[in-house]
């Protein structure tokens, strides 16, 4: 068994972590600021179909609700490609802290997993935005 690379991506919120996570992991609120998820989710059962761009159709299925602040999804791929993903809400201090494992996946080359994180980097500011600038979370 090997490991994948891994990186952690993360931004402190200037806003109490149980109301960045009632925000953050709402389906319907992603595409707000998860910028690949732009177009929108359509519900289906248990799982979110999401067209991903250059991926095609995706299918998302989120841990659910929980007082723990964990977003993970498990994101599967016109291909049949499963990718885990882990994305955590904790407490800093009064605040939170957002914090998205990237794990390099297998034929992944250094340019495609620093855009990747690059990516992930732009999507957890303008979460960090939306919530200092007062964002409800009932949205």
């Amino acid at each position: 068994m090997s490991t994948m690379q891994a990186r952690i991506l993360h931004r402190p919120i200037e806003r109490d972590w149980r109301e960045v996570y009632a925000f953050a992991s709402k389906p319907e609120n992603m595409p707000r600021w998860a910028s690949g998820l732009a177009a929108g989710f359509t519900r289906d059962g248990e799982d979110w179909i999401a067209d991903g761009g250059p991926l095609g159709t995706i299918r998302v299925r989120f841990a659910p609700p929980n007082t723990f602040g964990v977003i993970d999804h498990t994101v599967t791929l016109p291909t049949g490609a499963v990718v885990e993903n882990t994305f955590r809400v904790v407490p800093n201090g009064d605040g939170a802290e957002v914090m998205f494992t990237l794990l390099r996946q297998p034929g992944m080359d250094t340019v495609a997993f620093e855009a990747d994180a690059a990516h992930i980097a732009r999507d957890l500011e303008t979460l960090k935005q939306l919530m200092e600038n007062g964002e409800e979370t009932s949205s």
